[in-house]
């Protein structure tokens, strides 16, 4: 049962990188995280092929130009993007992959990935991102303006997501999102089980008349 690749986005402070980490860690076999690379400065407390693998924009540009990402895109001045060859690896061992990437990433993913099942977080409401963004203390107020701006622009994509969930209730919102990526990959795998048989069927009547 090939794994099931997953796009998490959502505003910048909504919490979506605290869910995943959750995730890898109580269910670490079930789950593995996508690393991305990045052409943005590391911030503090921050590990070289943990949370990004950092980048200058030159090398970016280089892994463009040489195919060596599945997707990539511009966000904040900064270019973000998926290492290709790890996608594919892990999928194909039946390892369940999880991206966090911004909107443009994720649609990009779910043109090659039509399976990919797309996960949008969302605060409770303005107020409580605003909130956020102030308490994390890793920008100034101008920077958090822009983010904030970033997010209304964002609004208008999330309807093509799969799943929305609300990080109000943290615990509440971690089970939802467990829960909801099994039925999601179960539904994915019964689709393909139904397709091969009702293909063998169909082949069968087809020799049948034939003779």
């Amino acid at each position: 049962m090939q794994g099931l690749l997953i796009v998490i986005s959502g505003f910048s402070g909504v919490g979506k990188g605290t869910l995943i980490n959750a995730l890898l860690d109580r269910y670490p076999d079930a789950f593995r995280l996508s690393v991305s690379a990045t052409s943005r400065a590391p911030r503090e407390g921050e590990t070289e092929g943990v949370e990004y693998f950092f980048k200058t924009e030159q090398e970016f540009r280089c892994m463009i130009e040489d195919g060596e990402l599945l997707e990539y895109a511009k966000y904040n001045g900064n270019y973000y993007g998926t290492p290709k060859a790890f996608v594919y690896d892990t999928l194909e061992r039946g390892r369940n992959l999880i991206l966090e990437i911004e909107v443009t990433g994720g649609m990009n993913i779910k043109r090659i990935f039509p399976d990919a099942f797309l996960v949008y977080v969302l605060p409770p409401s303005a107020a409580e991102l605003k909130r956020r963004l102030v308490n994390r203390g890793t920008e100034t107020m101008e920077e958090i303006g822009r983010r904030l701006a970033r997010a209304v622009e964002e609004t208008d994509c999330i309807r093509n997501y799969d799943y929305v969930t609300v990080n109000d209730d943290f615990e509440t919102c971690l089970e939802e999102l467990y829960r909801m990526i099994c039925m999601y990959r179960q539904s994915m795998h019964n689709r393909a089980r139904f397709s091969e048989e009702l293909k063998k069927e169909l082949e069968d009547i087809t020799r049948t008349e034939e003779e």
